[in-house]
Order: C-alpha cells, then structure tokens, then sequence
C-alpha cells in the first residue's frame, strides 16, 4: 500500500475552514434526434482536464478536453484582487494538498455537444464546447469556491455547491443562467436529484480542514445538515439533522458530516458516508431512523490519527448497481475499494487501490468505477465477483466519474 500523504495546511487556509470534495446521477438524457454516444468523463483536478472514455468494455481512452481554456484570464482576475487571491491560495494549500483545484465535478449536456464544469479554484461553472474546446458561458458561484454538482433527470438543470457562501445554485445547462438558490448549512457538498426531478437533497458537511478532529471537538466543525427543497421553488422541504439519530444508537463519538451518498432505485433508502469513518450507514426515510451500520476493514498501514485523513474523509465514494443488490465503495485512505452485497453487509474482496477517490457505475450497469486519485488511474470492479477488471490511466488527480454523452463521431478538441 502507498504511504500516506499527510494534509496540507496553512495559516490563511485555517482560518477561512474551506473546504473540498457526490451518489452518481444518471447521465444526461440524449437527444433521440441526434446519433450520440455514452462516455464516462473523468474529472482530472490537479490537470485542469477531463479525460473521456468507453463507458464500458474495456474502457478505453476516447480523448480529453482541457477544462481551463480561459486560465490566463482567471488568473489576471485573481491576481488582481487580494481577496480571490487569499481565497485561491488557501484552496492550493488545504483542500488542495498543495495543488489547484480545476474540476471538481461535470455534466454533458442532453445534446452531447457540451460538458459543464465546475472548477473549485475558479469559483465558477463553465459550459465547453466539446467540438471547439472553447467557453460557451460562465457563472461565477457566490463566495469563493465552487464543489459538487447535481444534474436533473431529464439533463435540462444542474445544481452546483457554494462552498464558503452556504448556498447551492441551479443553473439552466444550456445557458448557464441562474434558475433559482436556496440556503444550506455549513460546507454545502454533495447533491442528489430525486429519480422524479422534483426533490433536491443537499449534504453539507461543515470545516473539513481544520485539525480539531477530535470527538469532542466535533461542535467547531459548523452546521452539518441535509437539506432537503423543493426542485422547482427551491423552497425547503425539510431538514435531516443525523447528530440526534447517530447518539441515540450509541454513536456520539461518530462525525455526522454525510458525504457521498446514494439512494436506493426505489428511493426508500439512503446510504451514506460520515467523515472519519471507515464505513456507512442506511437510513431508512420513511421511518427518519439508521437502521443499519456496516464497519469496513481498516487496513493496518492507515493512521488511526484523523488528522491525517485527507479532509476529514476515511472513506470517500459510494455507488450502487443498477439492481439495487450490491453498494460498491471507494475506501479512500484504506487504499481500497470493495463490493458490498446490501442484503447481508458482507463485502466481497478488497481490491487494492491508492486513495480512492469515487465510484460510479459503468454505461453497461456490470462494473463499478474507482477513481485511483494516488495513482491517476481509473479502475473497473465487476459488481457481480467484486474482482478488478481493468485499469485506464488517466490524468492528475481523478476525482469526480460521470456518464454523460459526446456527438457519435467526437474527437479531442485542439484545446485538449
């Protein structure tokens, strides 16, 4: 197993408590009109690139698009304002260990002829043009930093995280224009449209870089909530507050900052990741109850030491097969990721892998995919033996994997 990087931290990036990198969506939904093809985009974050691949088979390279055509004009931007500038650098050496973050997350759009982009460095959201490489428009998130997205069913809105402002914005795809905002708590992460489009869940999960990582320190890591609006008000639906239903089965020393999450295919269940925990939970939405904890192996090369887990995260990445029956997770710093049969919990082998970073399920709905961010490869585990398929190297830091489309006969733009 590969050694352990520790978190970088500086004095500017302590006291701004930003914060980093949620369950997959389902991709876009393709034009009838137009002959289209299923990819897997492959957000590389330290690259500033999106590598594009085979959906499933043997996954192979397709071509890679350059997500910061417009670096020098951000960058004059940010070097020009003592504010952005504070903001970029702590962003470079906290949550970034050291380096930029220039996509955290991607969307093609219905037609296939875009990717949308958000890039936490920039604070902002792009929308490229795969043919061409270059920007069709831009929107700058409120705050400094932009995180995790969410597209609707039916490919037509995609919802974006505002890190440091505590907001989540929703964006028409085609146009970049601002549909509506709401309000979450402290570090607005993932996001998760419900299967209907009507509902969207939020999960934020407070100051993730701060070293007060232990038990009882857990009161200064912020607001830690999941919010829950109404897809076309933005209107709050309801609150999920887990530090009650955590103590009341005995869990007061777990974090309750929920991290990637996927629902079930009938949406009776949610299961989740906390921070610090090599595991999850399944929590029951009808009753508003855990009903389940599954402990994943820890691998004895790993400090138990929390602050040395990368943002807080022990494990980072959770997806689900098509049929509901098995979870496959990344186990970030335990250099693994596993198949779990959800009926029994039991999980299947352990498939070495350095610092998982996500997992999503393959075009074909047969394999589940692992971003390797240690070493810029992607994995493929076959959800029915729970064994590695195949590994695709990709660019620096693979974090976020979505299906998504391009045009059927797309090539890399010059730009990529």
């Amino acid at each position: 197993m590969p050694a352990i990087r520790p978190r970088h931290l500086c004095s500017v990036a302590a006291a701004l408590a930003l914060t980093v990198t949620a369950p997959a969506s389902a991709a876009s939904a393709a034009d009838s009109s137009a002959a289209l093809r299923e990819v897997l985009f492959v957000g590389n974050n330290w690259d500033g690139t999106a590598d594009v691949i085979k959906s499933s088979g043997d996954f192979a390279k397709i071509g890679r698009v350059n997500v910061v055509p417009d670096k020098d004009e951000r960058m004059a931007e940010i070097n020009a304002n003592p504010i952005k500038w504070i903001y970029f650098m702590a962003i470079r050496n906290s949550v970034g260990e050291g380096h930029d973050q220039f996509v955290d997350d991607m969307y093609s759009t219905p037609d296939g002829k875009s990717v949308v982009v958000s890039r936490p460095s920039f604070a902002d959201v792009v929308s490229l043009d795969l043919a061409t490489g270059a920007v069709n428009w831009r929107f700058p998130v409120s705050g400094y930093r932009a995180d995790h997205m969410a597209v609707s069913p039916d490919g037509k809105r995609v919802a974006v995280s505002a890190s440091t402002s505590n907001t989540v914005h929703v964006l028409d795809i085609e146009s970049g224009k601002e549909l509506g905002k709401f309000t979450t708590g402290d570090k607005p992460h993932e996001n998760i449209f419900t299967k209907d489009g009507k509902y969207i869940y939020n999960m934020a999960i407070g100051d993730v870089n701060t070293q007060t990582d232990a038990p009882w320190l857990d009161w200064t890591k912020g607001d830690r909530r999941i919010t829950v609006v109404d897809a076309t008000t933005y209107q709050q639906v309801k609150v999920i507050d887990l530090r009650p239903k955590l103590d009341a089965i005995g869990l007061t020393d777990y974090s309750d900052a929920v991290r990637p999450a996927v629902f079930s295919p009938d949406e009776s269940k949610l299961y989740f990741q906390v921070s610090f925990f090599n595991g999850f939970f399944e929590y029951d939405l009808a009753t508003e109850r855990i009903t389940r904890t599954k402990a994943l192996p820890k691998n004895p090369a790993t400090s138990d030491d929390r602050t040395t887990f990368v943002n807080d995260s022990r494990h980072h990445g959770i997806s689900m097969s098509p049929d509901g029956s098995k979870l496959c997770v990344a186990g970030t710093m335990d250099d693994y990721a596993t198949v779990v049969n959800r009926s029994t919990l039991q999980e299947g082998p352990l498939v070495t892998a350095s610092k998982p970073y996500w997992a999503t399920v393959s075009g074909d709905g047969k394999s589940c995919m692992v971003s390797e961010s240690g070493t810029d490869q992607v994995t493929a585990i076959d959800f029915a033996t729970g064994k590695k398929q195949v590994s695709v190297p990709v660019g620096d830091h693979p974090q976020r994997v979505r299906l998504g489309h391009v045009e059927a006969a797309w090539t890399s733009p010059s730009a990529g």
